[in-house]
């Protein structure tokens, strides 16, 4: 019998709350989801870990941008990895490419070695490799147990193909996670074309701010951003997307 696997993408303990509410069954803990997400606080993962008590994978990335890393910057990633294994982490998200656009194996095998056991997901670096055929070869090799992919594309349905191509040859040696624009109806037509039973969702929904007084024109960052709209996973869009599965799959 085939199991599925929701994995919810958070980066605030009320987003992780209201994912296990919703019935995922695997978080992936970041920071700053609205730039795609970096390393996630220690004091985040406690607390996450305290009022939810579910799996959690870390995602280790240290800025915002390409995946082509500095000699610093990796040691940073390999720093990151230690602490957060010693804290119990369940799994460590993160990838690396060469400036060619292949996948750094050596630095993917220092990252297995350091990952201590915890199951190692390559994260989207994957959708940006030059070759995504033999990228999943080598993360077989290396013995990684997911690949976060879109199918190369910038929303999931647009890249079933791709996907349905790399389930096939992940051969059951690798979990094949499908991401981006995941919902309720993408999981129905993405299910259908790829047979595929492991999804990543943020299922996020934009609430205002509670601040009543608000200071315009003074951005903390970008200035598209607003400083007064907050992202949070919501409890109702994670429950209709384990119902549809539970449907589609059991």
């Amino acid at each position: 019998m085939k199991h599925y696997c929701l994995e919810a993408c958070v980066d605030s303990v009320q987003s992780a709350i209201n994912a296990k509410k919703g019935g995922a069954n695997r978080l992936e803990l970041c920071g700053n989801l609205i730039i795609g997400g970096t390393t996630p606080s220690i004091g985040l993962f406690e607390e996450v870990k305290k009022q939810t008590h579910m799996e959690t994978r870390v995602l280790i990335r240290p800025r915002f941008g390409d995946f082509c890393y500095t000699e610093e910057e990796f040691q940073v990633i390999l720093r990151d990895i230690d602490r957060f294994v010693a804290l119990g982490a369940d799994g460590i998200v993160t990838g690396m490419l060469k400036e060619d656009g292949s996948l750094h194996v050596e630095r993917m095998k220092e990252v297995m070695e350091h990952a201590k056991g915890c199951k190692v997901t390559l994260h989207r670096a994957f959708d940006v490799c030059c070759d995504p055929n033999k990228t999943l070869e080598q993360a077989k090799e290396l013995g990684i147990h997911t690949i976060l992919t879109s199918g190369q594309a910038d929303c999931c349905v647009e890249g079933v193909e791709l996907i349905k191509q790399l389930i096939k040859k992940a051969e059951n040696q690798i979990e094949i996670l499908i991401g981006s624009g995941v919902n309720k109806k993408v999981i129905e037509v993405v299910y259908e074309k790829t047979k595929g039973t492991s999804y990543h969702m943020s299922g996020k929904e934009v609430l205002q701010s509670q601040m009543i007084y608000r200071k315009e024109g003074v951005p903390m960052g970008l200035s598209s951003f607003s400083e007064f709209e907050i992202w949070q996973t919501k409890e109702e869009k994670i429950r209709e997307a384990v119902f549809v599965l539970k449907r589609l799959i059991g």
